[in-house]
């Protein structure tokens, strides 16, 4: 795109560390300082590589911690209750935010700041299987693409990009096996995306077990109804639709994180060629990571 235009241009990454970052969002210097953010016991951080149930995540959270979020009587945004420390979309102040924070990153385990390492503060890790995660990838860079008038790209590009890591985010394989085999490092709870939509209350309530929180059954039902897929779609506070490729530069067409939300998509996408090389890859990359996949939504 020309410079005229003054759009971001989703093409434009740096590589850093092994993470590939936006050009228009962040800086090396940037991602250096956060190994040194502040960091308080009380709180609690959401990590994901990207497209793996963050927003529906930071739903849950905020509708816990937040119960002007939950009865809706509160207008804040999700992503200013619940800010990234590397993407900091609407510049909100973090420092000046009261404890307990609800804080985001999909930062790799040796990115993030040094003192999560004291175990004080809590993390929820949420992992999505790679093929649903890479076909909402693919379905979601090109969204954002269109949102700012940005040619699209064909899936087999965005398959080989993903399989190697030149994404933002860098490599899946390599940020769920980090944080795996790193859990020893960290308070850490791991949940997946599949399990949480096969039961979502399950889910709130191992959340609410590891945060501290003591929620009655009404209480828990209402998170639970506030969570569920069609009701963040509709919800733009919790949907995204108002957040573009860069915050000061906003999409010229609305967007919406959401699309369907649902398990065993990549069926409908990937070829059989594809297939067998993730396979392959999986089985390379993440033989020594307990990690039991949920392919497709009628699995047990």
């Amino acid at each position: 795109m020309d410079e005229g235009t003054a759009r971001p241009s989703l093409a434009k990454l740096f590589l850093h560390r092994g993470i590939y970052f936006m050009e228009e969002a962040n800086t090396p210097e940037k991602i250096d300082s956060l190994e040194h953010f502040p960091i308080r016991d009380t709180d609690v951080f959401l990590i994901t590589y990207p497209k793996s149930g963050t927003a529906w995540t930071q739903q849950i959270l905020c509708s816990i911690y937040h119960e002007g979020h939950l009865n809706k009587t509160e207008n804040i945004k999700t992503v200013d209750r619940m800010p990234w420390i590397e993407y900091n979309m609407s510049k909100v102040d973090i420092e000046q935010i009261p404890s307990p924070r609800l804080l985001t990153t999909h930062l790799p385990h040796y990115l993030v700041p040094k003192g999560l390492k004291n175990k004080k503060a809590k993390i929820i890790y949420v992992t999505r299987n790679p093929k649903d995660n890479m076909v909402s990838y693919y379905h979601f860079g090109n969204m954002m693409r269109e949102s700012i008038e940005e040619p699209t790209v064909m899936l087999e590009e965005h398959f080989e990009k993903y399989c190697t890591g030149k994404v933002v985010g860098g490599s899946w394989f390599d940020h769920v096996k980090g944080w795996h085999t790193h859990k020893g490092d960290f308070n850490i709870l791991f949940l997946q995306y599949e399990d949480m939509m096969k039961d979502l209350r399950g889910a709130i309530l191992r959340i609410c077990r590891f945060v501290g929180k003591d929620l009655d059954d009404q209480t828990v039902d209402a998170i639970v109804e506030r969570a569920t897929f069609k009701n963040m779609k509709n919800d733009p506070l919790a949907n995204y639709e108002n957040v573009g490729p860069q915050a000061t530069k906003p999409p010229i067409n609305k967007i919406n994180f959401l699309r369907k939300g649902t398990i065993g998509d990549w069926k409908n996408v990937m070829t059989v060629a594809q297939n067998e090389k993730f396979d392959k890859i999986i089985q390379e990359k993440l033989k020594d990571v307990p990690i039991k996949f949920i392919w497709d939504i009628n699995e047990n």
